[in-house]
């Protein structure tokens, strides 16, 4: 059996996929200790006996990581670079958060200086030595070390990605007391800040991380346990407690990964989706596949290892409305997350949220949220919306739906940055929807961006689980090479990425994947010389990359130069053939029965309420309309039509 687990904010999900079909589940997440809202949905599924274990493999994205990192949680972290170079990380690029702000505020440095250890051991540009790596040294660096009692180090030389042996000469002389992470192994690509930055990283959240996975093995005895990546890729657990720094976004991949599956499935492959759960909103551009990016971040810290190209706002169904001083409504990013949650879940919450302000216009039933497995109170969410309402002297559904066109306007100024502002026409698009609370929004910010288009696709409350189920497994190297593409020697290029490709297959061996399940992708990073970024493109050798390289500067830019083309950097994607996923729809025989009708502020007649299990394939529903699932509800807007297709997935269009 195939468990995929997504850990949020507020909810952790589960998408079983047992012999008997699909099955799925949530319960509130615990942030403190996330493996304990996993084990206790794996007891509610029923799947928790030993015989059981042994025959499940559990796939699931982390928040640890990215908690740890976001709100300054690593652990003691010692950082060792080359003399001269011990406030790298302090003095980054230099560049201003606020660009006329003449006198900012220095943030606290990533390391604090006593932490930041300087050694020889240095490499210059050509390979050569510069300064040697002496037994000296080492035996300095490990009494530092030593006497600094940190739980990780993390170890960054110069020119590291072209010899690695004194990083390597450090680890060994250190021992196996430390975490510890070479930049040389996470990221041996140039850029020293950068590569810098995610080396501290791995170090600085890896044995959170480690700790995590290790208690959740220990409580799933028997079962095999993977990791989502950044990138959209899963990796072993043992893996994955090495390279902590791949788990930045972990929770969102599975979703784009997820959103991907389902998209394909549907015949649409050009997807502009928001993933809207209890705390954030998630938002990203599929143009057939995953966009990738290597200069993403967490929170300030750069983070070059591949992850997914995405924008995350701070707009969920758990953000919080309130009043300003200047008397204008504000929504998020504060959110009231798990605990004490919305105001309707009845656990103590007392502040107006999105949540609060869909029930009391009626758009959540309080008696069908989670399949009825969780009663909302009403009369809490209008006690929690009014006292916003008093504030700006409205009626409490007048105040709802203010919050809900705040929240809106949020979300589609995310959606734009990831298409208008990147050239790209959101209405050659279509927009898909996930997350707990992404239905109730999908044809407002359809509408917002002139789109005729939209998705809520099967168990779209789940889908970041379910795409942790549709993702293979997957491997990413990378290395610098930094020469003129017209030096380059052919025969040297594919040797390189041989080894490369040599490395993945191995890890992927281990985790025991067989070779003809594996297909490989090459590509490079090129640019014009004098430039500092780069564009990917797929390795074909010199010419035909070069024209490639120029082409998509000219499609991207608007222009290509008449310069030299420079060779920055290798990479291989190693990939495993993605698991059977089986979404065949079939609905329940009481499709045709009479809906129930409520009535719904600002809507004149009836709304029919629909139970999606009883959607057939085929069945088409006119907003303004109802459905509700498990773990999700769709609000149909008047003006909008639902067609269900084969797998179940709603595919919404403007009439």
């Amino acid at each position: 059996m195939l468990l995929g687990v997504d850990t949020g904010g507020t909810f952790t999900d589960f998408v079983l996929l047992a012999p008997d079909g699909v099955r799925i589940h949530k319960v509130l997440s615990t942030p403190q200790a996330p493996e304990h809202a996993i084990l206790q949905g794996i007891a509610d599924l029923g799947i928790d006996a030993p015989h059981i274990l042994r025959e499940l493999t559990v796939v699931h994205g982390s928040t640890v990581a990215t908690n740890a990192a976001l709100e300054g949680k690593g652990v003691r972290t010692v950082f060792i670079t080359n003399r001269g170079l011990r406030d790298l990380l302090t003095l980054g690029r230099q560049a201003r958060a606020d660009l006329y702000d003449l006198q900012p505020q220095p943030p606290a440095p990533p390391v604090p200086r006593e932490l930041c250890l300087e050694t020889g051991g240095r490499v210059a540009a050509d390979s050569t030595t510069v300064e040697p790596l002496t037994q000296a040294d080492l035996a300095a660096l490990t009494e530092q070390v030593r006497r600094l009692a940190p739980q990780s180090v993390a170890i960054n030389l110069l020119f590291s990605w072209l010899d690695d042996a004194h990083e390597r000469a450090i680890e060994q002389a250190l021992g196996t007391q430390y975490f510890i992470s070479r930049s040389s192994t996470i990221l041996p690509e140039y850029r020293e800040y950068e590569r810098g930055v995610t080396t501290w990283l791995n170090a600085w959240v890896g044995p959170l991380v480690a700790g995590y996975l290790r208690r959740l093995s220990a409580g799933l005895p028997g079962a095999q346990v993977s990791v989502m990546q950044s990138s959209g890729g899963t990796i072993s657990a043992e893996q994955a407690a090495r390279e902590a720094v791949h788990m930045l976004l972990s929770g969102p991949a599975g979703g784009l990964a997820g959103a991907r599956f389902v998209g394909h499935g549907a015949g649409r492959t050009r997807l502009l989706t928001f993933d809207m759960g209890g705390t954030s909103t998630d938002v990203a551009l599929i143009d057939g596949a995953l966009q990738l990016t290597s200069e993403g971040h967490i929170g300030r810290y750069p983070v070059a290892v591949p992850m997914v190209d995405m924008h995350t706002i701070g707009a969920g169904g758990g953000s919080i409305a309130r009043v300003d001083a200047g008397g204008l409504l504000q929504v998020g990013p504060e959110s009231a997350g798990a605990d004490p949650g919305p105001a309707c879940y009845g656990h103590g919450g007392t502040r107006a949220t999105v949540t609060d302000a869909n029930l009391v216009l009626g758009r959540l039933r309080a008696d069908a949220f989670l399949g009825g497995n969780m009663t909302l109170d009403e009369a809490a969410a209008r006690i929690a919306v009014g006292e916003v309402a008093e504030r700006l002297d409205l009626t409490p559904e007048e105040a709802a739906v203010g919050i809900l066109r705040v929240a809106n306007e949020h979300m589609t100024g995310a959606l734009r940055v990831m298409s208008v502002q990147r050239g790209v026409d959101p209405r050659e698009l279509t927009l898909v929807s996930f997350g707990g609370a992404g239905g109730l929004h999908v044809c407002a910010l359809a509408d917002s961006l002139g789109m005729s288009q939209a998705m809520v696709p099967v168990h779209a409350g789940v889908l970041s689980a379910l795409g942790m189920l549709a993702a293979p497994r997957e491997r990413r190297l990378s290395r610098t090479v930094n020469h003129l593409l017209a030096d380059v020697i052919a025969g040297e290029v594919d040797a390189r990425l041989a080894s490369l490709e040599a490395q993945g297959r191995d890890a992927l061996g281990r985790e025991g994947v067989a070779s003809a399940d594996i297909t490989v992708e090459r590509s490079a990073d090129l640019r014009y010389a004098g430039q500092s970024y780069s564009l990917t493109v797929a390795w074909r050798g010199v010419p035909r990359s070069a024209q490639q390289f120029h082409d998509e500067h000219e499609r991207r830019y608007g222009h290509r130069l008449d310069l030299p083309v420079e060779l920055v950097n290798l990479r291989v994607a190693l990939r495993s053939r993605a698991p059977h996923v089986p979404l065949a729809w079939q609905g329940n025989a009481d499709a045709a029965a009479a809906p129930r009708q409520v009535r719904l502020y600002g809507i004149h007649a009836p709304v029919a309420v629909l139970a999606r299990v009883n959607l057939t394939p085929g069945r088409r529903v006119e907003g303004p309309a109802l459905i509700t699932e498990t773990v999700s509800t769709t609000f149909l807007s008047e003006g909008w039509r639902a067609v269900v297709d084969p797998d179940g997935n709603l595919l919404l269009e403007r009439t």
